[in-house]
């Protein structure tokens, strides 16, 4: 058995699987959550067995964060398997993450707001070497951070 399926939200997608706590495959696609999270898992559901489904339920993109909440929610009931979660900063060295115009999403200690930043570096979304399941938590609902912008 398998510790986890991991997902960080970004782009490219990340998927990584973990044994042991530690990464031992990692796919990156280019391509929309919507389009390649049921081509992903159709090929790793066949190959492995997962004790838990991870995920980053953001900040992010919006659109990401809610095809990807629902495709692994649905899975984890389908298969009894847990859902646990944490922030999208756990996947990109704390960074701050874009949000809309010049605003973006910054973490100081466990707190996330939304502040103006003229041009800021946002970090890399990268799949860790090691995870500890207990890094991640079962409140799994999506974090949007602000209300949708029409």
């Amino acid at each position: 058995m398998h510790d986890a399926l991991v997902i960080a939200l970004g782009t490219p997608v990340l998927v990584g699987v973990y044994k042991e706590g530690r990464l031992i495959e990692e796919i990156q696609s280019e391509g929309m959550s919507s389009d390649v999270l049921a081509e992903i898992f159709d090929t790793l559901l066949k190959k492995y067995t997962f004790s838990h489904f991870i995920y980053a339920k953001g900040p992010g993109s919006f659109m990401g964060i809610k095809v990807t909440y629902l495709f692994l929610k649905t899975l984890s009931i389908v298969k009894k398997i847990p859902l646990l979660a944490t922030d999208a900063f756990f996947f990109n060295q704390n960074s701050p993450i874009k949000a809309v115009g010049k605003l973006y999403f910054v973490k100081n200690s466990s707190t996330i707001t939304l502040e103006p930043i003229d041009s800021a570096e946002t970090g890399t979304f990268a799949l860790p070497q090691r995870i500890d399941l207990e890094n991640f938590d079962s409140d799994n609902l999506p974090y949007y951070g602000i209300d949708a912008v029409g």
